[in-house]
């Protein structure tokens, strides 16, 4: 511990904001959402006429379906504002109908927030960065002892994002205007932030340092969309310190391969098909 009054490890960052002026709504409206082959279109050549680089967030429905994949698609460019893409309702093939999506984004560089969390569903999709800035990741290597999204625009542009809809059934049809709005906002001030976040490395001496990182994170991120499977994933079964016999051990992996091998089918996340307790109280009731 260092001594009283000694400075911490990002205190060459700015400090928060006394009083952070919300942001309840992006400042331009909230886009219409771009659902048809027309409309994506159309958000294409709307992105293709702005410049610089690329705000870039996704929307999942992770602890409601199995799959990892995209269910809203935000984007925001200078000179373009936002665009919000549905990928899953065209009705056509993803790749084939998010084509002229992915080759704009392939023009510049990409913002994004915790960039390794959506890089593999947005490469399902055939978008793949040329370059990648991670404004997360960026306020680790400052430093920052919190750097969730909300915090950051805080700390360094003194405004307060409105948030509440982040873990919500992106998977859900119609998407509530209110998640809309919410949407909108995660990509509203990331063009800001990198540069407010790139100044503080810049003092810190730690820029070249950063694009070494976020060009590994680029690399490794978009490689494979498809995701890592962890043999003996069983194992991971909340509460299974509490079966201590073979049979039992047997019966919890037993009844997980059959509860992902459903959900998998399904498409719902495997702990709404079975949850974890119910597996080990029937491991526990020790069947013959």
């Amino acid at each position: 511990m260092g001594e009283p009054g000694a400075p911490g490890p990002d205190s060459t960052a700015p400090g928060r904001t006394p009083e952070a002026t919300p942001l309840l709504h992006p400042a331009e409206g909230v886009p219409d959402l771009a659902v048809s082959v027309r409309q994506i279109e159309d958000a294409a050549r709307l992105l293709d006429r702005g410049r610089g680089p690329f705000a870039v967030d996704a929307e999942r429905a992770s602890g409601f379906r199995y799959s990892n994949r995209a269910y809203l698609i935000q984007i925001r460019r200078a000179g373009a504002g936002t665009v919000l893409i549905d990928p899953v309702s065209h009705g056509g093939d993803p790749l084939t109908v998010l084509r002229p999506v992915a080759e704009v984004l392939g023009t510049d560089e990409w913002i994004l927030h915790s960039a390794d969390q959506d890089l593999p569903c947005l490469a399902e999709v055939g978008m793949r960065p040329p370059a990648l800035y991670d404004t997360e990741l960026a306020g680790r290597l400052a430093g920052f002892d919190r750097v969730n999204l909300a915090t950051m625009v805080d700390r360094l542009l003194g405004l307060g994002l409105a948030k509440g809809h982040g873990a919500a059934d992106w998977s859900k049809r119609p998407l509530p205007a209110e998640w809309l709005n919410y949407a909108a906002l995660d990509v509203e001030l990331l063009i800001e932030l990198r540069a407010a976040i790139s100044d503080v490395l810049d003092e810190q001496g730690k820029s070249g340092w950063a694009a070494e990182e976020f060009d590994y994170l680029r690399e490794v991120g978009a490689r494979d969309a498809a995701p890592v499977v962890k043999r003996d994933r069983w194992r991971r079964t909340s509460g299974i310190h509490r079966v201590r016999d073979r049979r039992g051990l047997a019966a919890v992996r037993e009844l997980w391969t059959a509860r992902d091998r459903i959900a998998q089918r399904r498409d719902i996340a495997p702990r709404r098909v079975l949850p974890d307790s119910a597996i080990i109280d029937a491991a526990l009731a020790n069947p013959k």
